[in-house]
């Protein structure tokens, strides 16, 4: 274990809405180290939700990243020679990540022409609440709620 805490790394933010949590959503979306290309299937992203919903795309954005990001998961754990899956709540730091990751994840595994096209569509889904990436948010909080009778192992 660290002696101390490692220090907190305060991202810029990114050009175009002056969001430190765009940056973050692109550095998890870039491969490769290509964060100029990452930007523009970002914010490509965006304008085709725009044009799909007539809403601002980055409020939807916001909304689609809110409705994605979980308030529990199972965490196992060894007690006695079994395996638990303790439910815990999330730290707010890790639902956004975890969120960010998620939305990236099933816009990836998509189908689509373009990066920017799977990851609009899965924006607009993940928004109205559906989406393969609401449906994993579900399913780790329908695990937590089936296994809350191991609460009481929480360390």
């Amino acid at each position: 274990m660290r002696k101390t805490a490692a220090k907190k790394r305060f991202l810029e933010p990114d050009p175009k809405f002056n969001d430190t949590l765009v940056t973050r959503f692109v550095n998890d979306l870039m491969l490769q180290g290509k964060k100029s290309i990452a930007f523009k299937i970002f914010y490509d992203a965006i304008e085709q939700v725009e044009k799909s919903t007539g809403d601002n795309g980055v409020d939807l954005w916001k909304k689609a990243l809110n409705n994605v990001m979980p308030g529990v998961e199972v965490k196992s754990r060894r007690i006695g020679g079994a395996n638990f899956q303790i439910p815990t709540e999330v730290r707010p730091e890790r639902k956004v990540s975890v969120g960010i990751k998620w939305l990236i994840k099933y816009s990836r595994l998509r189908k689509g022409k373009s990066m920017a096209d799977k990851l609009a569509s899965e924006i607009v889904a993940a928004a109205k609440g559906e989406g393969a990436a609401v449906k994993k948010k579900e399913d780790t909080h329908r695990m937590a709620e089936a296994n809350k009778a191991f609460s009481h192992f929480r360390a």
